[in-house]
């Protein structure tokens, strides 16, 4: 029995997470996304005011958290497609290379997500995270 191909766009969603959890640099992050993309990151644990940010600003947070993050890892639970939008939903966790508040260097932070991807011409216009982070004690 052959798997089912999963949607493109999918797979670029897939391959874009695993890009961030292998710390990729910020050229190589780029590729991913339309030079229009807006980021959404909504109110959470680590950011309670959340966060609206262009493309440029997406790369630097992801160069902060490869300063803040020893390593990380995204284990897509489930992905939906319809039309141009990829919805994930996504176990995270990520091992801190620098205290963070009351936080140890070491301390391992859980989360789940809900990503939603808008897609253009095979690359992200539109990003919007729900982070939903385990208790921070």
């Amino acid at each position: 029995m052959t798997a089912t191909p999963r949607h493109p766009d999918v797979e670029t969603a897939v391959r874009y997470h695993a890009a961030v959890a292998r710390r990729a640099t910020a050229e190589e992050l780029a590729l991913f996304f339309h030079p229009d993309v807006v980021q959404h990151e909504f109110p959470n644990a680590l950011a309670p005011d959340g966060a609206v940010r262009d493309l440029l600003a997406v790369l630097e947070a992801a160069e902060r958290g490869r300063a803040v993050l020893s390593e990380q890892a995204f284990d897509v639970v489930e992905a939906v497609a319809s039309g141009g939008t990829v919805a994930l939903e996504v176990r995270w966790h990520g091992t801190l290379a620098v205290p963070l508040g009351a936080l140890p260097a070491g301390h391992e932070l859980r989360a789940r997500l809900a990503v939603f991807l808008e897609f253009r011409d095979a690359r992200i216009t539109a990003q919007r995270n729900y982070d939903c982070f385990d208790r921070l004690a």
